[in-house]
């Protein structure tokens, strides 16, 4: 059985609310709330560890060895472009430093190693995602409804939605309501991609720009770090519709497995997402939650139970108001497809 709709909530997301519950219990939370400028010295390192291996592969060992890519980026670059995108993420909320615009560079540097402009998009999306969750019309982190009846629940179809997962994701930003993708900002993260993309190819050769395809690639999906976006928001029931990961990738993925805390603290930083946890366990220690990235990951491809409809959906009066007053969704049937 094919579920061809997502399952539908007529009640607000739960962040909000419990937001407001932890800090009435435990008002000392709000001494975790801050920035870390020690964000933009890891993404620093990260890039000159990502270009230096480019470099061995591209011009030490040299295009014969161009086999070494692949391999190299599934056991080190995905990791390490995964934990960029960790980065461009505390970015986005602003808890690298005090000033927007150098967020806003952290962002694009943490971005230069995946090849192709994406990070001030992102920047876009991802917070109505926070505003909007589970809109449809306003949250892009959920899938297009021709891209879910497309990938289906078979482990093929998802697997292939998996490593093709940036691809899917550029088109969704045109379906949200009242978005402009392109700002200076935009342009200028492109004119910083194209520059490096080159300087790559003059610097490592063309092996060494196959060996960052690679690392992008495994580093969104087809590989257990793609487990993450599994993890977030995809369930096979309506009672919880965020989860946490709490394993040892968080130790090189900066905490964010710590979801449901992020979700209700944006404004706390990665360092002090566990210490959130830890004073409030009350809160969370009652909801579901991951152990395993790679679990969950060859789940989501085998079981037929997930599919890319496994989000809960905001309708009717649940439905989170848009910021621009675009009109609602209107309400579907949820229906079962041989």
């Amino acid at each position: 059985m094919q579920t061809t709709d997502f399952h539908q909530a007529q009640y607000d997301q739960p962040h909000p609310q419990r937001t407001r519950d932890i800090l009435k219990a435990h008002p000392e939370v709000r001494s975790l709330i801050g920035r870390n400028p020690w964000t933009a010295a890891i993404m620093l390192f990260i890039l000159t560890l990502q270009v230096s291996i480019a470099y061995v592969i591209g011009r030490v060992l040299g295009p014969q060895y161009w086999w070494v890519a692949p391999i190299a980026a599934f056991c080190i670059g995905a990791f390490c472009n995964h934990t960029m995108y960790v980065i461009i993420h505390e970015a986005t909320h602003n808890l690298v430093f005090t000033s927007k615009i150098a967020n806003r560079w952290v962002a694009m540097g943490a971005d230069l190693p995946n090849l192709v402009p994406g990070s001030m998009g992102f920047v876009v999306f991802h917070l109505k995602h926070h505003a909007h969750q589970g809109d449809h019309d306003q949250d892009a982190d959920m899938a297009n409804d021709w891209e879910a009846r497309l990938i289906g629940n078979s482990a093929i179809g998802k697997a292939f939605w998996l490593l093709f997962f940036p691809v899917f994701q550029v088109t969704r930003p045109a379906r949200l309501k009242s978005v402009n993708m392109w700002s200076k900002w935009t342009w200028i993260n492109l004119a910083c991609a194209v520059t490096f993309d080159v300087l790559i190819v003059l610097l490592c050769g063309w092996t060494g720009l196959l060996y960052l395809v690679f690392s992008f690639f495994f580093s969104i999906g087809l590989h257990p770090v793609g487990g993450r976006w599994i993890q977030e928001h995809y369930t096979p029931d309506a009672e919880q519709e965020t989860f946490s990961y709490y394993g040892p990738i968080n130790i090189i993925a900066l905490n964010v497995g710590y979801h449901n805390e992020h979700h209700d603290f944006r404004a706390i930083p990665w360092n002090n997402l566990p210490k959130l946890k830890a004073m409030a366990p009350e809160f969370y220690d009652n909801l579901k939650y991951h152990t395993s990235w790679t679990r969950i990951w060859l789940t989501f491809i085998f079981d037929k139970r997930y599919s890319l409809f496994s989000r809960v959906e905001r309708v009717g009066d649940g439905k989170v108001k848009p910021l621009s007053g675009s009109p609602q969704r209107g309400e579907r049937k949820t229906t079962q497809a041989a």
